[in-house]
């Protein structure tokens, strides 16, 4: 599948291949954009090698039949795992070979002077050492690359192409309502929900504060916070809710493969980050058709529009915070109109099909030069 394809050739996207290499083990945004592009490309027909570090949770998110390779990664200074990719990459002959965050990167080094083609795809503002001997790079946000290329990058080798969400279908009733029963929550509470791992940047810390300041009702309906995630900061959060008197109207999940079913639940949907690059949690909700209010970080503010596919807010701001959620939580019209923008929006700027295109169309415009 992966056989040398001569240079004297044009090629088309049907017969181009990549390898996609990324050293992470858990399932964090990152990990899990890499699995569903993957899994899109595979799709397409695109001829992909997937190159993970043994026991990764995100083998179990690609396809089984998507040819794949483990190398372990134990960092970005492990000059074995080095030479592993190395010789993968001579044995498999890819033409691009597409890395994720630092340690992938920085254990691959491939010659500028002949194929594959080195592109790393980068979700932060991570120091930019560390990337500089890629021969392309990608920015998901317009500002991670404007970033890049104000750190010394060739602007005509950096790309901006977003992440993508597929809409699925929604959960049945049934499965939410024992998801509900399950937390213990009142049938007519309204729901806001926090997806995240519990650390600093993610600014539970102001969700909380913010939350609060809430009455315990809205229009005779009990309001109810859930948060998805676990990190760092379980233990001081939990103790700051019960230090805010509100530890009864709390529900902790704790990490979740599959977030959806307590996305569904919402009534809003809040990404209180203090930092955000991009903000996967928003296109999440916006492909649940879940109304989004987020603080005014990077990410959000380049990918959504206040007032019209989301709620945007200073950040690390508990007031406003609380201001605008009771707003929300008050009026059903607005949060419905937030919903259907939003996933007017995520259909319009980061479906699969656009997505996948963009890469596509990029290995093959780098190939060609």
């Amino acid at each position: 599948m992966f056989s040398t394809v001569a240079t004297d050739l044009p090629l088309t996207k049907s017969m181009i291949t990549s390898a996609q290499i990324i050293g992470g083990r858990s399932l964090g945004g990152a990990e899990l954009f890499y699995a569903r592009l993957v899994s899109a490309l595979h799709r397409r027909g695109h001829p992909t090698l997937a190159v993970t570090v043994p026991d990764s949770l995100i083998a179990t998110e690609i396809p089984p039949d998507v040819p794949r390779l483990q190398i372990a990664m134990r960092g970005v200074w492990d000059l074995w795992a080095r030479w592993h990719i190395q010789k993968a990459m001579r044995q498999h002959h890819p033409d691009i070979v597409q890395t994720y965050m630092g340690r992938a990167t920085r254990l691959t080094h491939l010659s500028a002077r002949q194929r594959p083609i080195h592109i790393a795809r980068l979700g932060g503002y991570y120091a930019i050492d560390g990337y500089q001997h890629a021969h392309a790079w990608i920015g998901n946000t317009r500002g991670i690359c404007d970033y890049l290329i104000q750190g010394g990058l060739p602007s005509g080798r950096v790309f901006h192409i977003s992440n993508f969400i597929t809409p699925s279908a929604p959960r049945p009733p049934e499965r939410l309502a024992q998801c509900r029963h399950a937390l213990h929550l009142p049938d007519d509470a309204l729901l806001v929900v926090a997806v995240g791992r519990l650390h600093p940047v993610k600014g539970i810390e102001d969700l909380l504060a913010a939350f609060a300041q809430l009455p315990a009702c809205l229009a005779g309906r009990p309001v109810h916070l859930i948060i998805v995630g676990d990190g760092p900061l379980n233990q001081s959060l939990r103790h700051l809710a019960k230090q805010l008197g509100i530890t009864a109207r709390v529900c902790w999940t704790g990490w979740q493969r599959d977030p959806g079913d307590f996305q569904e639940l919402a009534d809003l949907i809040v990404c209180p980050s203090r930092h955000e690059p991009l903000g996967n949690v928003i296109l999440e909700a916006w492909a649940r058709r879940r109304p989004v209010l987020a603080t005014r970080t990077l990410g959000p503010a380049e990918i959504a529009r206040h007032e019209h596919d989301a709620w945007l807010t200073p950040v690390a701001d508990p007031i406003a915070l609380a201001d605008a959620m009771q707003l929300l939580l008050s009026d059903a019209a607005l949060r419905a109109e937030l919903a259907a923008n939003g996933y007017r929006t995520l259909l319009a700027r980061h479906s699969e099909d656009a997505i996948v295109s963009a890469y596509l169309d990029l290995y093959t415009r780098l190939l060609a030069q």
